[in-house]
């Protein structure tokens, strides 16, 4: 059981957020209502507050000693925050930043997983502006309960009415309570780039954030595994995982990753490791001398190839998925490197593209599996991510993996 703030904005969809409320309940779940000043023009508060019996949060200035300071209380306390409805002005503060009243002031200060059930007009939900602020929050890793289609308050006929209340407390349930294939599984997870030393300044490195395999450790942790994280050096947060194991190199990227597997059931290589380092590390600053310098380098150890060697050698093993940065050839080169590397899945991207690859929200795969390759379309990370993971637990399904 947890405690959810159930946010309510200015819709004709208000009136079934009072039956969502009543079927988090009926799940043993507590509920705390919190209104925009629109939405009690559609609901009065004080239907909510019979069927919490809880206070109602309606204004961010009300009275009191402590009542500047209740949606930090609030936000540190609370395991969920569900809005349904959710209008298009409140995605666009959401994704902005934008803390004017009670309920986005709680949003940007929880720490708490986010739901979101938007409702509006079917033009509106299509627009250009509302799209990229719901592509912004999905990279935030907020979740979504889509719209259903057919006939809208205003009149049209389309998709953009509220779900009904009984998919918005079921997908609520499965974000606190996680029942999956991946559910009490140990998930191992690599992200980020490797740098390899010239000298006590210098570094080979490249251009990945770390925001794919980052995506991808914070969703299976909402689906109940246990992660590690293996990560090379980013400059963003790592996700709320069971570890987090920062390395620098690809031979302590390798040593990490190798001396964690035997325990896993899942490895998901999404770093960047380098394929070649200095065949020699300078002790000194290397002075600079000459129009040219010459660099010996040397291979690095193959991680991937490494796990799919010891799998077929003890037939048996965690799943494996890889990942392949390409710029040429993408889809039949990944197709060889999941036969080479005795992987189970491998997820392609062309890192030529400005919107998909290192370093961006977005990102456009090909997921090679032993059906064949897999197109996806041009998507945030975090749906990336879930996308994967949804591959991950029909292998895992299939094997017949015990949960925890």
């Amino acid at each position: 059981m947890g405690l959810i703030a159930l946010g309510v904005t200015g819709g004709i969809g208000a009136y079934k957020a009072v039956e969502v409320a009543r079927g988090l309940q009926k799940r043993g779940h507590e509920v705390v209502a919190v209104m925009t000043h629109s939405a009690t023009r559609f609901v009065g508060a004080v239907t909510f507050e019979a069927i919490t019996r809880r206070r109602v949060i309606t204004d961010q200035f009300e009275a009191g000693m402590n009542a500047e300071i209740e949606h930090i209380s609030l936000a540190s306390t609370i395991d969920l925050l569900l809005v349904a409805p959710a209008t298009a002005n409140l995605l666009g503060k959401f994704a902005n930043g934008i803390a004017d009243d009670f309920l986005t002031t709680l949003y940007t200060a929880t720490r708490a997983p986010v739901l979101v059930a938007p409702a509006m007009n079917t033009q509106m939900f299509s627009h250009e502006a509302v799209r990229r602020n719901l592509d912004t929050l999905a990279a935030r890793g907020v979740r979504f309960v889509e719209p259903g289609e057919g006939y809208l308050a205003c009149g049209w006929i389309g998709k953009g009415r509220l779900a009904e209340p009984e998919e918005i407390v079921a997908a609520a349930e499965a974000m606190l309570r996680p029942d999956g294939p991946l559910r009490g599984q140990r998930v191992l997870v690599s992200a980020g780039p490797t740098y390899e030393d010239l000298d006590p300044v210098r570094y080979i490195g490249n251009r990945s954030s770390g925001r794919m395999g980052y995506a991808i450790a914070g969703e299976a942790a909402r689906r109940g595994a246990a992660v590690v994280l293996v990560t090379g050096p980013t400059s963003i947060d790592p996700p709320p995982v069971a570890e987090v194991v920062r390395v620098r190199s690809a031979a302590e990227m390798h040593d990490a990753v190798l001396s964690r597997a035997g325990s896993v059931q899942v490895v998901v290589m999404a770093a960047a490791v380098a394929d070649y380092t200095p065949a020699e590390r300078a002790g000194q600053k290397m002075a600079k001398s000459g129009d040219t310098l010459t660099l010996q380098l040397k291979k690095t150890p193959d991680i991937l190839g490494d796990l799919g060697k010891r799998r077929l050698a003890q037939g048996d093993g965690p799943v494996l998925v890889g990942f392949a940065a390409e710029t040429e050839n993408v889809v039949s080169s990944a197709a060889a490197k999941r036969e080479r590397k005795h992987a189970d899945l491998i997820v392609a991207n062309d890192v030529s593209r400005k919107d998909a690859g290192f370093d961006v929200d977005t990102n456009q795969v090909t997921i090679v599996g032993p059906d064949g390759p897999e197109a996806l379309p041009l998507q945030a990370k975090s749906r990336v991510a879930a996308e994967i993971l949804d591959r991950v637990e029909r292998l895992l399904a299939h094997r017949g993996v015990r949960q925890a």
